[in-house]
């Protein structure tokens, strides 16, 4: 990891800031933060200790998590997509905190009943070309294109590909629900 990789970048203050149309003394008076600190704070030219984590981002309504969260990652991520395959189905993955992303291709007949190893998290197939059959412990699922399903990816499933089939699935961690 880089240097430029630990960084925390306040400067997503001066967004949240004119986001709700508050001006430097608005957010001061809130906060009880000076201007001054809240003008180097925005501009990335000094420290900042946790009162005044806690302090600002009560300004925002959000929790100092929230707010060290959006210094930590308010730059975009690119990654590139690993290809691979599980059983029949052709893979590409991308991988994010929290997350998996998977383009998945399968042929008519093929199945999968021991999908990849799974946390605890939520899983969202959402078919795009195709048709499927996504099977849990107590119920069954046939999607056509441009149907989803979300479902506890704890429980045993199985995919059953009815059509030569193109879907997109997620895995969300439990921690991130939306």
């Amino acid at each position: 990891m880089s240097a430029a990789d630990l960084t925390l970048d306040f400067s997503v203050v001066r967004d949240l800031r004119k986001r709700e149309g508050m001006t430097l003394e608005e957010v001061s008076r809130k906060s009880g933060i000076s201007i001054a600190g809240l003008s180097k704070l925005e501009r990335n030219q000094n420290m900042i200790e946790l009162d005044t984590l806690y302090r600002l981002a009560r300004v925002f309504s959000l929790s100092a998590t929230d707010l060290l969260n959006l210094a930590e990652s308010c730059s975009a991520r690119c990654k590139d997509a690993e290809v691979y395959q599980s059983g029949p189905f052709d893979f590409e993955k991308v991988s994010f905190k929290g997350i998996d992303c998977f383009h998945a291709k399968a042929d008519k007949g093929d199945e999968l009943s021991k999908p990849e190893a799974h946390g605890d998290e939520f899983e969202i197939c959402w078919l795009l070309k195709g048709g499927i059959r996504i099977t849990l412990p107590r119920e069954v699922h046939t999607l056509a294109p441009g149907q989803a399903l979300k479902f506890d990816a704890a429980l045993a499933h199985s995919y059953e590909i009815l059509e030569d089939s193109e879907m997109t699935i997620i895995h969300i961690e439990k921690t991130h629900r939306f």
